[in-house]
């Protein structure tokens, strides 16, 4: 029976700790926070996809340059 009492009594306490939790979404201020988020984090994808595309190009030109001292050496 001790058991049974400290399984229930387990429930209801995470019950009551979690319930914050499952208001707070559905909330405005958390639905409006969630969203800049998310926007945030958009743009930080779009500006590190932007930033490794010219990392990635610009090597090929130096590559290029380079290739083009080589052959006027030989």
């Amino acid at each position: 029976m001790s058991n049974t009492m400290g399984i229930a009594s387990a429930f209801v306490l995470s019950s009551l700790f979690l319930s914050p939790v499952a208001m707070a979404e559905e909330s405005q201020t958390f639905a409006a926070q969630n969203n800049a988020r998310a926007a945030a984090f958009e743009e930080y994808q779009s500006e590190m996809t932007a930033k490794a595309q010219n990392a990635a190009q610009t090597p090929q030109a130096s590559t290029n340059r380079a290739q083009a001292g080589l052959e006027k050496d030989s």
